[in-house]
């Protein structure tokens, strides 16, 4: 016979089994499919490119704690989640980023679109993309000053003053297309960089969006972890490929159009690694490719019609916003539930209304 006095059971909501995979497995999952970018962005920008960042993360970390601590919420240093978008938000300026400057992006990435809406979960846009919206709309001249590279153009780590600095590819191009418009121009400008160059990272840019190589590695990582799903990068991508291919500007080969635009500025590194976001990107499988899908018009509205030459960052931030209408419309069917039950009370729940309007 069981002796029940001496039985211990717990009681709590479902569910009841736990799996070994949490925020903190995941979140140093993602940190670890950053590495191969971060040290792309060391190689072509120099030391500071690592320096940006290490001052990035420790503010995040710094300005989550401290808020929760103001607040006396429990300290949730410990998911890694801060630290993911410390990176993440590092990856999206440019090396010569006064420090003093990614510290307020860290603030408003942290404390107003994270914390004030309740925390890691809670957010209804990506914190990292949040920062860098707010410091564009702040700080423009220094957000748009890339450093041209190789080790001769390194910034200094105290001061990047003295960097020697350039258009970035997109930027480039995107002159180019508004000189020759009109022109009998058929080519790429002679300041673009190569796709050669902008797949395996040789160009201008923010620090973590430079090398498609190095991001495709960390999102198959990302993939094999089990981190990710295909379907929004893959639609997000796609969308983007299909558009350039299908009309190519300025006269320019519709291959060398789509290539371009698919390894210059941040489509890979928003693609993989800020549009797979749990928080702010749908969870049904309809609305993870509308999302995607979205994302990538978006990108291409920006960059074709648009002033500035990159749009993913925006795409992305337009598309959190519309992330619970993609869940309903992608909202599956219940198990066993038949279309003539479906239609059955959809027909009655219509009748109870006319009758209580009656």
């Amino acid at each position: 016979m069981i002796d029940t006095k001496n039985l211990k059971l717990t009681v709590a909501s479902s569910p009841h089994v736990c799996s070994p995979i949490n925020t903190t497995r995941l979140m140093l999952d993602v940190l670890v499919a950053l590495i191969p970018a971060l040290i792309m962005a060391v190689y072509v920008f120099g030391p500071r490119a690592l320096t940006v960042t290490a001052v990035s993360v420790a503010g995040c970390e710094f300005f989550e704690w401290g808020y929760r601590k103001l607040l006396k919420k429990p300290t949730a240093n410990g998911d890694l989640s801060a630290a993911v978008t410390g990176v993440l938000l590092a990856f999206v300026c440019p090396v010569t980023l006064p420090y003093w400057t990614i510290l307020i992006g860290d603030f408003f990435a942290i404390v107003v679109v994270k914390q004030l809406f309740g925390g890691l979960g809670m957010n209804f846009m990506n914190p990292a993309l949040g920062g860098r919206a707010f410091l564009m709309m702040c700080y423009p001249i220094v957000m748009t000053t890339w450093v041209l590279p190789g080790s001769e153009n390194w910034a200094n780590v105290v001061s990047a003053a003295d960097a020697v600095t350039g258009a970035t590819p997109l930027a480039s191009l995107h002159s180019h297309l508004d000189v020759t418009l009109n022109a009998n121009v058929h080519t790429l400008p002679e300041t673009a960089n190569g796709v050669l160059d902008l797949f395996v990272g040789n160009v201008g840019g923010c620090i973590g969006e430079i090398s498609a190589l190095m991001l495709l590695v960390g999102g198959i990582y990302l993939v094999w972890r089990g981190v990710i799903r295909l379907r929004i990068p893959v639609a997000f991508i796609g969308t983007v490929a299909v558009i350039c291919f299908l009309f190519p500007q300025g006269g320019i080969d519709r291959v060398d159009w789509m290539l371009y635009n698919l390894c210059a500025g941040g489509l890979m590194l928003g693609a993989i690694f800020m549009a797979t976001d749990y928080v702010t990107s749908p969870v049904t499988k309809t609305g993870e490719i509308l999302f995607g899908i979205g994302c990538g018009l978006l990108t291409i509205f920006i960059r074709y019609f648009g002033g500035y030459p990159e749009g993913v960052s925006y795409a992305i931030l337009i598309m959190n916003i519309c992330v619970w209408l993609l869940d309903k419309a992608g909202k599956p069917a219940r198990y066993g539930v038949t279309k003539e039950m479906r239609e059955k009370a959809k027909a009655e729940k219509k009748a109870a209304k006319e009758g209580k309007a009656a």
